[in-house]
């Protein structure tokens, strides 16, 4: 059995969230891609952030998300800037294309 268990995982990370608020982790499956990507950035060189002599990258990974030395991130301000931007490109297309047609209705 992996200790500490994922509920308690979830339990760490879900931690600051106020009450009403959308949880960040709601699912074994965030846990382990936040901890896979944390332990390949200690194999790629990164320190670590807890002691983990004689650990597996992967181990390391765990301990420091258990011990809340380490965040995970929702993608949702993403989305929302993707959003925007796709916005405001779309406008700026339509301006562009605007002038365009005055033109051609000039000549």
């Amino acid at each position: 059995m992996l200790h500490p268990s994922y509920a308690d995982l979830i339990k760490v990370v879900n931690s600051g969230v106020e009450e009403g608020e959308d949880p960040v982790v709601s699912s074994r499956y965030s846990i382990v891609m936040a901890t896979s990507k944390r332990a390949r950035q200690i194999i790629a060189g990164d320190d670590e952030l807890v002691d983990g002599r004689g650990k597996k990258p992967l181990s390391v990974a765990v301990e420091e998300l258990n011990q809340g030395k380490i965040q995970i991130l929702t993608d949702e301000p993403a989305e929302e800037e993707t959003e925007e931007a796709s916005e405001t490109e779309n406008s700026g297309t339509e301006e562009a294309s605007a002038p365009e047609t005055e033109e051609t209705d000039g000549e």
